[in-house]
C-alpha cells in the first residue's frame, strides 16, 4: 500500500510497501536542477551532487561508499532539469543506515575548497567526455535550439568557464536556497513500515528550516520558424536529433503525445523504424521519446545515419510525419501502441528501484503520484482522433528543430537546410 506523509516543516515522505521483496530502495529528492541556475553558476546543481559524495558531517568519503556497497547495495545520484536525487538499493535490513547516509550527504555535505578543486577536475573531464560522444552532444545542441538563451537550453554539467570558476560560496549558496524542507521528498519502496520511515526522517530532517525554493524562468511554449544546427565533426556516422516543443507534465494531452511517440518511433513496430531502417536501410538506430517538465516538453527523434544517406533519411522522416498528420493512424497500430505503453509501464514498476523513482519523481515535481489505475484509465481514454489532432498540433514544420553532428560536406549542408527550410 502507498502512503504519503508531510512533516510540519513540509518534508514529504512517500512509501510503497512490498512485503515479499528482499530489497529496499530509497531516494532523497530535492527540487533543485539545471533550470534553477544562471549563466554565472551553470552546472552548480550537478557540481553539488558530486560534492555530496566527498564527505559529510557524519561520514567520510570512504564510509559513504563502504556502508552501502559493503552490504551488497548500489549507491548513486543524478541531476536533471528540475530535481536532484540521491538513491540506493540495498538488502532491506540495511534500509535505516542507507537513509541516514543519503540524508547526511544531501543536507550536511562538508564542501571544502580542497575537495572542490579535485571534483572540478573530474567534472571538466566529464564535460569533455560528453562533447566527444556525438550521440549525447547532439541532444545538447537540440536543446539549445528548443530553448535558446534559457537555462533549459544549456548543459546540465555546465561549461568549462562556469565550472572552472565555481566557488565554495556558490555551492553553499545554492544548497542554502534550494535544499530546503519544502523542496524535499523522501521516497522508499520495499518491505518496510511507513511509520518507521517517517520516524527516521523526522529525527534526521524534522528540524530543517528554510523558505520555499526560488522560482524558475518560464520556458517558451511556441515557435514560429524552424531552426537547425549543423555541427561538423569527423565521425563514422551522422548523428541526428529532431525535436518539437510539446506538452508539460500535467497537460490534458500528455498521454496522447506518449502514444503518438510510440507510433512514430517507440519500438521496432513503429513507423520510423519500419520506413527508415527496415524498408530502406537508411539508419541503424532510430527512435522517438518525450520529456515533460513543469511548463514545457519536447517530442524528440534520434537516429544514427550512414554518412552518405543523411539527406535522404531526413527527407523520409519528414514525409513520415506528414503522412501521419494527413492520414491519421490505423486501428491495429493504435491498439498496439496502447498495449505497448501499458505493458512497458507495468513491467517497469516491478522493481523496488523503479517504484521508488516513479513515486519520488511524481511527488517532488508534481506533489502527487498517479496510480496504475489512473494511468490505465487515461491511456484507454485516448482515441485515434486524439492522435491525429495532437500530431497536427505538434508536428508543425514551422516548429521543427534539427541538430546534426557529422562530416557534412557543403552540398549536404545546403540540402539539409533546404529540407528544414532554414538558411
Amino acid at each position: 500500500m502507498r502512503h504519503i506523509t508531510q512533516l510540519p516543516n513540509k518534508v514529504r515522505i512517500v512509501t510503497q510497501e512490498f512485503k515479499d521483496r528482499d530489497s529496499a530502495s530509497i531516494g532523497v529528492w530535492v527540487a533543485a536542477g539545471g533550470r534553477y541556475e544562471s549563466n554565472e553558476n551553470k552546472g552548480v546543481a550537478h557540481f553539488l551532487e558530486h560534492m555530496a559524495f566527498k564527505g559529510s558531517a557524519k561520514y567520510s568519503c570512504e564510509e559513504i561508499k563502504q556502508l552501502i556497497e559493503g552490504v551488497g547495495g548500489n549507491l548513486n545520484a543524478f541531476t536533471s532539469e528540475e530535481e536532484t536525487c540521491f538513491h540506493a538499493k540495498v538488502p532491506a535490513s540495511h534500509l535505516k543506515k542507507s537513509f541516514d547516509v543519503l540524508a547526511d550527504i544531501s543536507f550536511f555535505p562538508k564542501i571544502t575548497r580542497q575537495d572542490l578543486e579535485k571534483e572540478r577536475a573530474v567534472i571538466l573531464e566529464e564535460i569533455k567526455m560528453y562533447h566527444d560522444l556525438p550521440q549525447y552532444y547532439v541532444g545538447e545542441l537540440l536543446e539549445g535550439l528548443l530553448w535558446p538563451n534559457h537555462p533549459l537550453g544549456q548543459s546540465l554539467t555546465g561549461t568549462s568557464s562556469s565550472v572552472g570558476g565555481m566557488t565554495v560560496l556558490q555551492l553553499r549558496d545554492f544548497k542554502k536556497s534550494h535544499y530546503v524542507p519544502a523542496n524535499t521528498v523522501i521516497s522508499a519502496c520495499g518491505p518496510m513500515r511507513h511509520e518507521e520511515l517517517v520516524a527516521l526522517v523526522k529525527a534526521k530532517l524534522g528540524n530543517l528550516t528554510g523558505p520555499v525554493g526560488p522560482s524558475y524562468i518560464p520556458a517558451r511554449r511556441t515557435q514560429d520558424k524552424p531552426a537547425a544546427k549543423l555541427y561538423y565533426k569527423q565521425t563514422e556516422q551522422m548523428h541526428l536529433a529532431m525535436g518539437f516543443l510539446a506538452y508539460e507534465t500535467n497537460h490534458k494531452d500528455y498521454y496522447v503525445l506518449a502514444l503518438l511517440s510510440i507510433i512514430l518511433g517507440g519500438n521496432m513496430s513503429s513507423r520510423l523504424f519500419n520506413e527508415v531502417r527496415e524498408k530502406r536501410g537508411l539508419a541503424y538506430s532510430i527512435s522517438s521519446g518525450i520529456k515533460s517538465l513543469h511548463d514545457t516538453g519536447v517530442l524528440m527523434i534520434s537516429a544514427g545515419v550512414d554518412n552518405t544517406k543523411i539527406v535522404g533519411a531526413l527527407d523520409l522522416i519528414l514525409k513520415v510525419f506528414a503522412n501521419l498528420v494527413s492520414g491519421g493512424v490505423k486501428e491495429d497500430e493504435f491498439k498496439r501502441a496502447q498495449e505497448y505503453y501499458l505493458g512497458q509501464f507495468l513491467l517497469g514498476l516491478e522493481d523496488t528501484m523503479s517504484q521508488m523513482l516513479w513515486m519520488g519523481g511524481g511527488v517532488v515535481s508534481n506533489d502527487q503520484v498517479k496510480t496504475m489505475g489512473d494511468v490505465i484509465k487515461k491511456i484507454k481514454a485516448v482515441t485515434r482522433a486524439d492522435i491525429k489532432r495532437v500530431a497536427l498540433e505538434i508536428l508543425d514544420p514551422q516548429s521543427l528543430n534539427v541538430a546534426i553532428i557529422g562530416p557534412m560536406n557543403e552540398d549536404q549542408q545546403k540540402e539539409l537546410r533546404a529540407i528544414v527550410n532554414v538558411r
